[in-house]
């Protein structure tokens, strides 16, 4: 007995399955995913990471508290501003000294012209003694600034200057000031007895002595009329 055969120009026949699902005829295979559904397509891309948010702008400092700090500033400087314009330039550099707020050494002796001198303990105005010599090329430097000094407070008579030779000759140190016009006393000193009490070393060197006799300043360098003033009113501001 042959087997029946399909009529030509049809499609073979279609088997079922005991579930109702269609069975592809003989032969051919069915797709992967036949059967279950329409195609989904091409998986979707992955959706870009999110930009990071920027970072919050600083918040502006408040208008009052920036006032105030300004206000600050402006006190703090004018309060530096006046304590500058009270306080003596310091144009010259102080040297220290045991005797610095120490009572004076004695200053006594004969002058380049030969008279007696001698400078109380407590002289009662502010007195300058200045060590200096003819050959010294910063002490006629300071010359007329001495000179300057001792007329302005001549007339004022608050302030006297000493002069003390130092490795000079009196008639050297005496022909030097004459011609350059100083009035005031000046010891002649051929064994060095008062530079050496004083601590002098070189010239010129300069002390300032307040009224009571305590030395208030020490000077190794060439002084101004100014830079003795000055050294004057600190000393007068410090109750000396």
């Amino acid at each position: 007995m042959t087997s029946p055969t399909s009529a030509p120009g049809t499609s073979p026949e279609v088997g079922t399955t005991s579930g109702g699902s269609p069975v592809p005829p003989t032969g051919e295979v069915p797709a992967p995913g036949a059967g279950t559904g329409p195609d989904p397509g091409p998986a979707p891309a992955p959706a870009p990471a999110p930009a990071p948010a920027p970072a919050p702008a600083p918040e502006p400092a408040p208008r009052h508290t920036a006032r105030w700090i300004g206000l600050g500033v402006l006190v703090v400087a004018a309060g530096l501003i006046a304590v500058l314009a009270t306080r003596p330039p310091a144009s010259v550099v102080e040297v220290q000294s045991p005797l610095v707020g120490a009572t004076a050494p004695p200053v006594r002796g004969v002058t380049v012209d030969g008279r007696l001198f001698a400078l109380p303990r407590a002289p009662g105005v502010y007195t300058v003694v200045n060590f200096f010599a003819s050959w010294c090329g910063p002490c006629q430097q300071e010359g007329p600034e001495l000179v300057k000094f001792a007329f302005q407070h001549q007339q004022a008579g608050d302030a006297q200057l000493v002069g003390v030779v130092f490795d000079d000759t009196a008639a050297a140190a005496r022909s030097y000031q004459a011609e350059l016009g100083a009035t005031w006393p000046t010891l002649a000193d051929p064994r060095g007895d008062l530079a050496l009490s004083f601590g002098v070393r070189a010239p010129p060197s300069t002390f300032l002595i307040a009224p009571d006799g305590r030395v208030v300043a020490y000077v190794v360098a060439p002084v101004t009329a100014a830079d003795l003033d000055n050294l004057i009113a600190r000393a007068k501001a410090s109750g000396a």
